[in-house]
């Protein structure tokens, strides 16, 4: 393609291409759902359109727990088949996009009336090395309870039988969902954000596309598509009910919460996943400087669109930590940031949110709209080739075309393209030399090649331009001025929430960069006055609300 359809200075002629044909197929949802299948669809030839309402990533694809399971959960459901999918998946994931998918330690300690025994645990994670195809390097060990106190000295001693070690991926939820778009995009797929769809389009009693808001410029068109996937997350049935199919089966939502502390508030030797009394388990996790707890299960009845941590997540989290690390003690004061996220999981009668599948299913409505609900994050490329399997087979069969079985696992993600897995150290050492600067550390190319992978060079030689000596306020620059051009970022909070993190990890970094990057941005896109003032307000209201359950009587 001529145009990059993703940089923010280009929106109008990506809505005009929206606009001037009819594609194959209309993508409504810009989470991970929703770009696993614009790029699939869009790297077996079909014409894609991708929209979504808010900013790519903004609901469950930015909140999760950051993890690409392998499926351990599903072994005490005896679901062997997904272990052995989501654990395959796991594995291509790494290989496809490195820079943000790491291999880190995870500790499973056992303790007295725990929901997994010595003998269950070795079994059931044995079975899962094997079903999963973990490379042998990376098998489970089976801890002694001196051994897990030394891996882990802060466990509490008196209920601690033992534990596992075992590999689980780290990854940024939101980060991955933008190198899928962005491939998707290189791959010919038009996608935008900040474009709702206000009302689905029909023919003959089919859909045929969809009305759109443009929530940046206040305008609205239209786009004609041949088939129509809704991919809207937590949003699905709000989609079918405009499409008048709200009919049997319905989402059920629940809200997970995740809490951020200092490091040195809870310095934990590896990442844990532990039991709670009430039989659920938990999950904290060492990022860099921060350390992160999560998450809680509860089924969720509010606002989609703004989940909150209430004081009793809160208070059920710093619970749990705090009975499984008696010497840490941690307080609401503690913490440093929070998020909420919805779970859009397929309501069972009489079961509980914990209970509740996290299965994907396709509904298919009489008037051809295809709506995928459920599923996990390690999951979306499955999920993503077998709705795209379906729109293929009515396509050929309809119009005679034809198109490519998906390899969307043979698809390096953007940013991934290192020579080789072990590379990414080799690399960071070449972007060091290229910065040549003594204000630059090497922590601080590292921070970026986790988030962008090979695209970092490029922000080097952004923050080089006019021969100028790389600083951090030139870097910080140009990593905004990247975004801007090439990851769809149209405001303050995309960049510090989706594209980098920084709200949920470097909260107080913030208070040095924020005045910095608004002037800049304020120039780069023109703003108004009244624009200027938006911003900053939703900018302020993002900011208080990660610790707002300090404040609320909830």
């Amino acid at each position: 393609m001529t145009t990059n359809t993703l940089s923010v200075f280009s929106r109008k002629n990506t809505i005009s291409l929206l606009t001037s044909q009819t594609f194959d197929l209309l993508v409504i949802g810009g989470g991970i759902t929703g770009a696993g299948i614009a790029l699939d669809a869009a790297s077996r030839g079909m014409k894609v359109a991708l929209i979504e309402k808010n900013d790519f990533a903004f609901g469950t694809s930015s909140r999760s727990t950051k993890l690409i399971h392998g499926g351990l959960r599903y072994l005490k459901q005896l679901e062997f088949g997904l272990v052995k999918e989501v654990g395959r998946e796991r594995a291509i994931v790494y290989k496809n996009a490195p820079h943000i998918v790491h291999a880190e330690n995870m500790l499973l300690p056992i303790v007295e009336n725990g929901s997994l025994g010595r003998t269950t645990t070795a079994l059931g994670l044995s079975m899962y090395d094997w079903l999963a195809g973990v490379r042998f390097s990376e098998w489970k060990q089976m801890l002694t309870k001196f051994a897990t106190k030394k891996k882990e000295p802060l466990l509490r001693e008196d209920i601690l039988k033992g534990g596992a070690l075992y590999k689980e991926y780290r990854t940024d939820d939101a980060r991955l969902v933008i190198e899928i778009m962005k491939t998707a995009a290189q791959n010919g797929a038009i996608c935008l954000n900040y474009a709702e769809a206000v009302s689905l389009v029909y023919q003959e009693g089919q859909v045929a596309g969809a009305e759109v808001k443009d929530k940046i410029e206040d305008g609205s068109f239209a786009i004609k598509a041949k088939k129509v996937i809704n991919a809207a997350g937590p949003w699905v049935d709000e989609i079918r009910a405009k499409d008048n199919s709200l009919k049997g089966k319905k989402l059920h939502l629940t809200k997970g919460v995740h809490l951020v502390v200092p490091y040195e508030k809870l310095p934990i030797q590896q990442s844990a996943y532990f039991d709670v009394p009430d039989g659920r388990m938990i999950f904290v996790i060492p990022r860099g400087k921060i350390t992160y707890i999560g998450t809680t299960d509860t089924s969720y009845y509010d606002s989609i669109d703004d989940p909150q941590v209430s004081k009793t997540d809160v208070a059920y989290l710093l619970t749990a930590v705090n009975y499984m690390f008696p010497t840490i003690q941690l307080t609401s004061h503690d913490i440093t940031s929070s998020w909420a996220g919805l779970r859009p999981l397929i309501h069972e009668e009489g079961k509980g949110p914990s209970e509740l599948s996290r299965k994907d299913e396709i509904f298919v409505s009489p008037s051809g709209l295809l709506s995928m609900a459920g599923g996990k994050l390690t999951g979306y490329r499955k999920m993503a080739e077998r709705v795209v399997d379906m729109v293929a087979g009515q396509l050929e069969s309809a119009e005679g075309l034809s198109y490519k079985k998906c390899f969307t696992d043979e698809i390096t993600l953007s940013g991934g393209d290192f020579k080789h897995l072990d590379a990414i150290d080799e690399f960071t050492e070449l972007q060091m030399m290229k910065a040549a600067s003594e204000k630059i550390t090497l922590g601080d190319i590292r921070n970026l090649i986790d988030r962008y992978g090979t695209n970092t060079e490029k922000i080097i030689l952004l923050a080089q331009k006019d021969g100028k000596q790389v600083t951090p306020e030139s870097l910080l620059f140009a990593e905004l001025q990247y975004c801007l051009e090439e990851e769809a970022v149209t405001n303050l909070n995309d960049f510090f929430i989706r594209r980098t993190g920084k709200l949920y990890f470097e909260r107080e970094q913030l208070t040095w960069e924020y005045p910095l990057l608004k002037n800049k941005i304020e120039t780069l896109l023109q703003w108004s006055d009244s624009q200027k003032a938006f911003n900053a307000q939703e900018f302020e209201k993002e900011y208080d609300a990660v610790l707002s359950f300090l404040n609320h009587h909830n």
